[in-house]
This record gives structure tokens, C-alpha cells and sequence, in this order.
């Protein structure tokens, strides 16, 4: 499969009479948009607002963030199952507004949503700080059931983003970026005396408003499958989570998983990737046994020497993490692992839900537990009150001059375990 990414960068949000990119510009057109969206029932009221780097906005509660990109050339369409046909994506060119994100915001469950400072010390915590960031505003409503309304905020954030690069199709394009794999049967032959390496991709899928969806399909519903790196990029994988915003994958982060990125970069030269595993992270001990054995078995097919795996969320998900590395190690495929950590404020409790001697090497994303003290923004956009109720917040985390003390828990993006974030570490 061979897939063109055709980057249009984005500096500058605008309102205008029509939706284009030019010159690093994003114009849009509000009403057009406005009133595309606000034909979802669901919805009770729909707004739209800009948020920039730099500029004194915070944005709470977020639910999802999501890239602009459309199809120009090939099979399928971005978003398969959620806004276009499910015929398979990956292949074909694809416009990429590069710089620009859609950020849905609204009241959906309430402790599960994070935060967004486009600047002060939250900035430097959420990768989303330096995106010029459309925010569509989200109102239920009455009575609405919380998962018709994740659903309609879900498809709302999807639609703008289609929305939005669809728009800018004829836009001069920056740059191309080229990614390509070949078949399974000319993989495996390739770079002799290379390790051969996949990456084992853990999706979050407990269920309650912790969902992730494949192709359109709930992924707690499938056994683990082989899916192709560039798939991933077309949007194959969509979030449709409400858990804790410090590790929650989104929508965003999937279509630029830093870890494919990082193992295309070293494929050939340091080992031959042979594609991603998708997994999921059930919640009854039987079903993380059935998918841990099947994701090791389908590694143990394709004969990998090593597996990468990451981590989405934390506690209940750490034993399926801790079991898909033990299983794999046991049946002689060498692991490393990408978690983050919820060691307490302190930094002194255990780290994770579960260990086994196996796990030898491992990346950390950070302590989510960490506190950090944000300052009060000249604009909120949302509804500052939830700093309160939110995971990584409590009653008073916001003062009355906007102030607001929270873990990194409640920072979106802080501690991502797929490594889209803006920590990092050096040795002293």
C-alpha cells in the first residue's frame, strides 16, 4: 500500500465567506458549517469558536480533537464506517491541513474531560497549544442519553474535519509526505538479518463512554487483526473516548500515531516493520486472556523477533498490558513497553496496577498524578466550573479568579502514551 500525505500548513484561523486555505490562512465559512452541524437532532445547540497558539484561551471541558483530511486520490474516504463508506483506506493520496485541529467541547460525562491552554505553563503540557484549533460547542439535548450524545458530538467533530479539508482541496500543497508498505509475503523476505518487528496497538474499549472504533466498529467487539500502518493515517481508528484526558488517545493522535511515524523513520535500518496488531482492553478476565493470546498468537504467525505495545489508559487496562508482555516474552518475542504512570502526587506509590519481572524495558510518559497550578486565561471557551468535577480536578480546583490546580490527569495529551506529547526527559 502506498499512501501520499499532502500537507497544506496552517498558521492563521479566519471567518470568511468561504472555506479555503491560502498562504498558511484557514478562512471559514461559520453559517455554512454551522449549518451543516446543527442539522444532527441531537443537538440542542451547535457554536463555533478559534483558539491559537498564544493567546489567552483555555478550552474545557475537551472531548476529541481531530485533524483535517480528505481523500483527493484512491479507494475509501477519511473517517471509513463514520463519515464515508468502510471500504479499506491507506492507499491513494490524502489532503492533510497540517497546524490546524477541530476541538469538540461540552458537557458529556463530566469527570472524564480534559484541558487546553493555548498558553502559559498548561501549554507547555498539551501538544495542543501550538494547533490552530477550530472549537466546535456542544449542547444536548434535554434528556438525551450520554452515549447518543458522545455519538453526536463524535460524528460533529469528524464532519468538521471532513468539512473543512474537503474545502480546501484545490489549496497549493507545502509538502508530500510518501509512506509504503509492501504485501505480507514480500515483507517477510525483505532486509535479511534485520529483526523482524511489529507494533502491538492496545485500544482502549471498556465500554461506558471508554470506546474506540475500528472501521466503524466498536473494537471490544473484534479478536486483535493485522491492520496496516497507513490505514491508521486515513483514520481507520477513531476515538470515542471519555476517560481521563492526560492518556486519552484521540482521534488526532491516532492519525499521527508518533510510534508508526518513528517506525517507518528506523524500518530498514534498524529493523523490518511488518505492520501494527490492533488490541483492545476488556474488562472481564476472560476476554483479556482471549485477545492477549490471540494478539501474541497472530505475533508469533508472522515470526516478529520484537513487539513494541502501547498502553491506552491506566489501572484496569495495565493488566492487559502487563499480560501481553509477560506472553510475549514466555514465547520468546522480546518487548518494550510505552505506558505513563499514576505514582501519587508524591511520586511515591506504585506506578502501575500490575507488573511482571519480564517487563525490563519500558518508556514512561510521565506521573499523571503530578500537580500543576494554571493561572486564569482572558477567555474560556466551554464551562470553567467542570475544573471541578473532572479526573485530575476536585471541589475547589478552580478559584474564583480562574486559577485552576489540577494533576496533569487533566491535561490533554499530557502524559499520551502513544508518545504525542511535550514531555520529555535528558540525563544529569
Amino acid at each position: 500500500m502506498k499512501l501520499e500525505l499532502h500537507r497544506v500548513k496552517i498558521h492563521k484561523l479566519a471567518w470568511g465567506k468561504e472555506t479555503s486555505a491560502r498562504d498558511g490562512l484557514l478562512t471559514v465559512n461559520k453559517e455554512e458549517l454551522l449549518t451543516m452541524l446543527r442539522k444532527d437532532e441531537r443537538l440542542a445547540k451547535v457554536d463555533l469558536d478559534f483558539a491559537s497558539p498564544g493567546e489567552s484561551v483555555r478550552i474545557l471541558p475537551v472531548k476529541d480533537v481531530v485533524e483535517p483530511r480528505y481523500k483527493m486520490e484512491g479507494p475509501g474516504g477519511v473517517f471509513p464506517g463514520m463519515v464515508s463508506d468502510v471500504e479499506t483506506v491507506g492507499e491513494g493520496k490524502t489532503l492533510v491541513l497540517s497546524g490546524a485541529a477541530v476541538v469538540t467541547t461540552g458537557k458529556i460525562v463530566r469527570f472524564q474531560e480534559g484541558i487546553i491552554d493555548m498558553k502559559g505553563p498548561g501549554a507547555e503540557y498539551t501538544p495542543f497549544s501550538r494547533t490552530c484549533n477550530i472549537v466546535v460547542i456542544l449542547e444536548n439535548t434535554e434528556d438525551l442519553d450520554k452515549h447518543d450524545y458522545e455519538t453526536a458530538c463524535r460524528m460533529a467533530g469528524l464532519k468538521t474535519a471532513a468539512y473543512l479539508a474537503r474545502k480546501c482541496l484545490g489549496a497549493a500543497v507545502d509538502s508530500v509526505e510518501t509512506y509504503e508498505t509492501p504485501n505480507l509475503k514480500d515483507a517477510m523476505a525483505a532486509h535479511e538479518g534485520l529483526p523482524k518487528v511489529a507494533y502491538l496497538y492496545m485500544l482502549q474499549s471498556q465500554g461506558l463512554l471508554h470506546d474506540t472504533y475500528l472501521y466503524g466498529v466498536d473494537v471490544k467487539k473484534i479478536l486483535p487483526t493485522l491492520l496496516n500502518p497507513t490505514e491508521v493515517m486515513d483514520g481507520a481508528i477513531v476515538s470515542g473516548n471519555c476517560v481521563s484526558a492526560c492518556d486519552k488517545n484521540n482521534t488526532y493522535s491516532h492519525q499521527n500515531n508518533p510510534i508508526i511515524h518513528q517506525m517507518f523513520k528506523r524500518h530498514g535500518k534498524d529493523f523490518n516493520f511488518l505492520g501494527c496488531i490492533v488490541t483492545n482492553e476488556n474488562v472481564t478476565l476472560a476476554d483479556k486472556k482471549r485477545c492477549s493470546s490471540y494478539s501474541i498468537n497472530l505475533a508469533k504467525t508472522l515470526g516478529v523477533d520484537g513487539l513494541l505495545i502501547s498502553e491506552e489508559g491506566f489501572g484496569n487496562p495495565d493488566a492487559d498490558l502487563i499480560m501481553n508482555c509477560w506472553k510475549a516474552e514466555r514465547a520468546g518475542i522480546k518487548t518494550t513497553l510505552l505506558t505513563d504512570e499514576y505514582a501519587g502526587q508524591d511520586g511515591a506509590s506504585q506506578s502501575l496496577a500490575d507488573s511482571t519481572p519480564e517487563g525490563d524495558a519500558c518508556v514512561t510518559a510521565g506521573n499523571a498524578n503530578e500537580v500543576v497550578v494554571l493561572p486564569p486565561m482572558d477567555k474560556v471557551i466551554g464551562v470553567p466550573e467542570e475544573a471541578n468535577v473532572i479526573a485530575g480536578g476536585w471541589q475547589g480546583s478552580l478559584a474564583e479568579d480562574g486559577t485552576i490546580t489540577v494533576e496533569l490527569q487533566a491535561i490533554l495529551g499530557a502524559t499520551s502514551e502513544l508518545g504525542f506529547t511535550k514531555l520529555g526527559c535528558y540525563t544529569i
